[in-house]
């Protein structure tokens, strides 16, 4: 028995805050499941944050809110003053009109799993509260309910940036920009993935950082059928455009990883009308900012050329997108140490390079971030497709898993924290983040 004021062991910690965890998991997939069915667009998310809050409260908990307009943060006070970490969930959803679970007024659905993400650090906190671990650890905790990781509606997104709301796309940015992650000194959250072979988690890994592009081709207006050829045909422009960067491909190096899709967002006003104003979005992805910057280049010339051919005039305006996302591989170990545990061993590998984006590189940039894989879902991610298969896997194991590692770092007066910080060599700071990104977009 223990005697009164007699602090637990590290591995005790771990089995209070898991069994917590797993007592509590019925709530914590409720949580995945109530979000997943009431999906939001990234900035939009106000039923989310909403219930974020209000599961903040139930946890005693007071959550602070309106940062980065929809999101919210709670803090969880330790024994002393030391390491801040932040757990991190994405609110945001995407537009997939077609998914069982998706909103019938604004196709918005949970095809990426951000609906696991903020259940399982709900499920962290409360593991870590009602286990009585916290007044055992040397730090703090902050749990963050993020918007917008997804960079979509880049328009409507620009022009919440003119009305002075937002001046970064994504929802982390914006907390970097904010200073949210002021004195944070490890951020940790996690990603569904799609199951197969033998892995259920994966960790490390990168992924590819990339420019949003915003693109407007403008003609002239005539009868479509009368008089065409008193008109400027910009949907011609565009699709020259189009043409020109398919004509650049064969000079990306593999090595590189790039990627580019463009859209149109809109093809022009009437059937019978020469289309004078079209829009365009797309990604410039690479693997390093130097390739994204000279893929950049390309592509816009191949846009210009599109307008020029024929006698058009084009707009063009490259926003911070995402920076490349790399991991920090002793905070990767730790984590992969205890969700083995978990998992069973064997089943935890490496995540490869990933040619997808997340604001997550951005964070990573500053300092040490977790990013591991769950391979919960089927289907195929971004489509129609993808559910949880396995919501265990999906929402409470992530939860352990955060929270025994949460136990590692903050133990003990927070001596592994400590190190790993110390290990860790940021490569931009708070202060150089805006002006990198304002240089980047202006290279």
């Amino acid at each position: 028995m223990r005697m009164r004021g007699e602090t637990m062991t590290k591995e005790e910690m771990k089995q209070r805050a898991c069994e917590v965890i797993e007592e509590r998991s019925n709530w914590i997939t409720e949580i995945g499941e109530t979000i997943l069915k009431n999906p939001e667009l990234g900035f939009k998310e106000h039923r989310t944050s909403a219930f974020v809050k209000s599961k903040f409260r139930e946890m005693g908990l007071e959550p602070k809110e309106g940062i980065a307009i929809t999101g919210t943060t709670a803090d969880i006070k330790g024994r002393s003053a030391g390491i801040r970490l932040a757990i991190m969930g994405e609110m945001d959803a995407l537009v997939v009109p077609n998914h069982p679970f998706a909103d019938p007024s604004t196709g918005a659905a949970h095809a990426c799993g951000h609906n696991a993400q903020i259940a399982g650090m709900l499920g962290a906190g409360i593991g870590l509260i009602q286990s009585g671990v916290m007044p055992e650890l040397s730090g703090e905790i902050i749990l963050m309910g993020v918007p917008a990781e997804e960079l979509v509606e880049i328009e409507y997104r620009m022009k919440l940036r003119k009305e002075g709301k937002i001046n970064f796309l994504t929802g982390k940015q914006e907390f970097i920009r904010l200073a949210k992650l002021q004195g944070v000194g490890i951020a940790m959250m996690f990603h569904l993935d799609i199951g197969g072979g033998d892995e259920k988690v994966t960790v490390g890994g990168t992924h590819n950082g990339c420019f949003a592009k915003f693109i407007r081709y403008r003609g002239r207006e005539a009868h479509a059928g009368g008089s065409p050829h008193l008109g400027i045909n910009a949907l011609n422009a565009a699709l020259l455009g189009i043409m020109g960067i398919h004509a650049q491909r064969e000079t990306f190096q593999d090595e590189d990883n790039i990627r580019i899709h463009p859209i149109i967002t809109k093809g022009g006003d009437l059937v019978n009308i020469i289309p004078a104003d079209v829009r365009m979005e797309t990604f410039v992805r690479g693997k390093k900012i130097e390739a994204i910057l000279d893929a950049n280049r390309k592509v816009n010339s191949a846009l210009r050329a599109g307008a020029l051919a024929i006698g058009a005039e084009v707009e063009i305006v490259d926003v911070p997108g995402y920076l490349p996302r790399f991991s920090f591989p002793p905070l990767d170990r730790l984590f992969a140490e205890n969700i083995e545990r978990l998992v069973g061993k064997g089943n935890v590998g490496v995540t490869p390079h990933r040619s997808s984006s997340t604001d997550m590189g951005d964070v990573a940039h500053l300092i040490p971030a977790l990013h591991p894989y769950f391979k919960a879902g089927k289907g195929k991610l971004h489509s129609e497709e993808f559910l949880i298969e396995d919501p265990h896997l999906a929402y409470v194991k992530p939860a352990m898993g955060i929270a025994m590692t949460i136990v590692d770092l903050l133990a003990d007066g927070a001596v592994v924290g400590t190190e790993i910080k110390k290990e860790f060599s940021p490569r931009l700071t708070l202060e150089t983040f805006i002006e990198t990104w304002d240089r980047l977009c202006q290279s």
